[in-house]
């Protein structure tokens, strides 16, 4: 049955509180994409195309690439022996064809259909470049419309020129690219080995009261190595966008440290609302280890962003404890943590046991808001579309139920006219919708 997509157009998503678009919080996950090397790397074995083994040798082959032996000034720019030294071995590592010929062969390359391949010989041609040449490379490259399709080369040729020369990288970058890849790409590969000079240029280079998006590439870098100094810049920024998503790339190295180290770095921000965007980011990755611990400390450091990802904490405990989930629901105050709560307990009912689902959801009317409806709707109503067509009477604005039943309805006839037909004829539907439903029944 097809219905569940089209009655998820029904409803809108909603921002988290950086700007992130949060859909149904249990079966829908965002996906974020880390731009750097050894990311775009290991994205590209896929376990069709190659072993571990294989993929260790390529992402030391990148780092050895990535670090190529340059050391740079203060102002960021590689010294004259350095370029010197891998002019001279790119010379002699390479044949003598013109720039042409060899940037046609990187055409070659990255036109080809196994990653794999695609990978080893990137590499290997990146590594024959000169300094005064990969400005050629990256353009040549733009030209050839495949920056969507091959990121991960993209992202080796910026890495590699952001060691020889990240100034001309970041000129070029902030001239002829948009949104923020090239540009943060080159930052942290500058930033992972000179980070105050990177920091420096950062500073230097942007205007403005707004969030420093430069900053963003050049946290996710060094906290790896300098946490402190990561918090000390992510802290420095304004709420934005950029700060949300600086913050969520220190998320997983932070949890690395376990959720005890984890809960004290957030206790330790002094920003009043970056503290509780950090809980609510941490709270929806913890909860996958110790939900029960996990909802505890939530609720007792609830605020705007936070109470926000109490659905998905519930959510992940009514997996593995559902009665304790519960227990704990029915023990809230009235308000929006225990609506969100009983969000999370319906929709990972509601996929297994639509009418048991049901049932919870109407044993506490005072806790339904439109949008519990819909994460209801989106989990049952392929499983059993009686049980959540029966409850899109509970969406309170009127626009937007008649708005699901004509949807949810007219999907289900497509797919069982007789059956649903039966359940129309049956429900106490408003005139406009009976009268909707009926028009896509003419021929």
């Amino acid at each position: 049955m097809q219905v569940l997509n089209k009655i998820r157009s029904c409803e809108d998503g909603e921002n988290d509180e950086y700007g992130y678009m949060k859909w149904n919080a249990t079966s829908v996950s965002a996906a974020c994409l880390a731009v750097g090397l050894g990311g775009f790397v290991a994205g590209k074995l896929t376990s069709r195309t190659s072993g571990s083994s294989e993929t260790d040798k390529l992402l030391e082959r990148a780092q050895q690439i990535a670090s190529d032996k340059t050391t740079s000034n203060r102002d960021g720019g590689s010294s004259r022996r350095d370029i010197s030294s891998r002019t001279a071995r790119a010379t002699s590592g390479r044949s003598p064809a013109t720039i042409d010929e060899r940037l046609a062969k990187m055409e070659e390359i990255v036109r080809g259909e196994n990653a794999l391949d695609r990978s080893r010989s990137m590499l290997a041609w990146i590594d024959s470049l000169a300094p005064t040449e990969f400005e050629a490379a990256v353009a040549k490259f733009r030209g050839l419309g495949l920056t969507l399709e091959r990121m991960g080369e993209y992202a080796m040729l910026l890495t590699a020129w952001a060691e020889v020369d990240p100034v001309k990288a970041l000129i070029y970058a902030t001239e002829n690219t948009g949104g923020g890849m090239a540009t943060n790409t080159v930052l942290k590969a500058w930033a992972s080995r000179d980070p105050e000079s990177a920091i420096k240029w950062a500073e230097t280079n942007h205007e403005g009261e707004e969030a420093n998006p430069y900053m963003v590439g050049i946290i996710s870098s060094i906290v790896t190595t300098d946490t402190a100094r990561a918090t000390e810049l992510l802290q420095a920024l304004p709420f934005s966008s950029e700060r949300g998503e600086a913050l969520s790339a220190m998320v997983p190295h932070l949890l690395k440290n376990g959720q005890e180290a984890a809960k004290s770095w957030i206790a330790g921000i002094s920003d009043e609302r970056l503290r509780d965007g950090a809980t609510a980011r941490f709270a929806e990755q913890m909860a996958k280890v110790d939900p029960a611990a996990t909802a505890s400390w939530l609720l007792s450091n609830l605020g705007e962003a936070s109470t926000r990802s109490v659905d998905e904490v519930f959510a992940e405990w009514a997996k593995t404890d559902k009665t304790a989930a519960e227990s704990s629901f029915t023990q809230l105050p009235q308000g929006a943590a225990r609506s969100r709560a009983l969000r999370g307990l319906i929709t990972v009912e509601a996929s297994t046991n639509p009418e048991s689902a049901a049932k919870l959801m109407n044993s506490h009317p005072g806790d339904v808001d439109d949008r519990m409806v819909y994460h209801f709707l989106w989990n049952s109503f392929n499983k059993a579309p009686a049980v959540a067509a029966s409850q899109i009477g509970l969406i309170k604005d009127e626009q937007s139920r008649n708005r699901m039943y004509e949807r949810a309805l007219g999907s289900w006839l497509e797919d069982d006219q007789a059956t649903a037909q039966r359940w129309i004829d049956s429900a106490n539907l408003p005139d406009a919708v009976v009268n909707s439903l009926s028009k896509r029944n003419k021929p």
